[in-house]
């Protein structure tokens, strides 16, 4: 590593540049005479690692079920979701879509996890939530009037949140959540 990089300030990497040159125009190894390495990589410092922070977007839980078209009809049909995309011919791929709630689903000829331990213990495969207690209670009614069957009723839980859990066809348990009050 040049000197200019273990000595450039903390947000040079941040900051746009003419030329690659002008950070290295202080550099003492830039001397006349002496060579210089200007493709070498600076260290970002941790002030400069505080100023950039990525935000993550969007989570998609993975769902392992044995009919992609089965599930994609029970997504679309029972619970309000929208393909995102369906992959493979015949399909063995797939997203669905709710509001900013993903779920990818990925066919498997046998099931994952034993179904009797993911039910004794409640094993959730996705966890999705709602911004307030009205549009929980609403999302719990719209489940019932499609016919879902539900593995945990709307409940208040200890922690202050209302939640229910549906199962999908394949056995998923997946908990809807928001605020109780």
């Amino acid at each position: 590593m040049c000197a200019c990089a273990a000595t450039a300030d903390a947000t040079w990497p941040l900051r746009r540049r003419r030329n690659k040159r002008s950070r290295h125009a202080r550099c003492p190894a830039a001397m006349p005479g002496q060579a210089h390495d200007t493709t070498s990589k600076p260290v970002i410092s941790a002030i400069a690692a505080e100023l950039f922070v990525a935000d993550i977007s969007a989570i998609a839980s993975q769902l392992f079920v044995a009919d992609i078209q089965a599930s994609c009809d029970f997504f679309t049909q029972k619970l309000g979701f929208s393909i995102v995309f369906t992959y493979g011919e015949p399909p063995f791929y797939a997203q669905v879509k709710r509001d900013r709630a993903l779920l990818n689903l990925k066919c498997v000829d046998y099931p994952v996890i034993d179904p009797a331990l993911r039910d004794r213990e409640s094993l959730l495969s996705a966890d999705m939530a709602v911004d307030t207690h009205e549009e929980i209670k609403q999302l719990f009614l719209e489940f019932q009037a499609a016919g879902i069957t539900f593995f945990q009723t709307l409940r208040k839980e200890p922690w202050g949140a209302e939640t229910f859990i549906v199962k999908d066809p394949d056995g998923n348990l997946l908990l809807f959540a928001g605020p109780a009050d």
